[in-house]
């Protein structure tokens, strides 16, 4: 749970939840078990590649998506805040 501080704050409303992907794969998962073993492997590709493609039409953008590059990066956020070590160095 800590390490929800070492995001920039603006991301902090997308990492709360997990409920977007579990719903994906609800819906994936209800669509499999009322096939019963009807699908190939092919089709059963193809139908969860479709149910999850229709599901990302209704995902929000990413707040704060300009500091995505950051967080890949690996620059260092506390409490939300990037650090910037430069000036931690000089202060001390």
């Amino acid at each position: 749970m800590l390490a929800f501080f070492d995001f920039p704050a603006d991301h902090w409303g997308h990492l709360r939840t997990t409920n977007p992907i579990e719903s994906v794969f609800a819906t994936v998962r209800h669509r499999t078990v009322r096939t019963k073993g009807a699908l190939s492997q092919k089709t059963a590709k193809l139908m969860v590649f479709t149910l999850i493609q229709a599901a990302s039409k209704k995902w929000l953008r990413l707040n704060g998506r300009n500091q995505l590059p950051k967080v890949i990066g690996g620059i260092k956020f506390n409490d939300g805040v990037e650090v910037n070590f430069d000036a931690e160095s000089r202060a001390a």
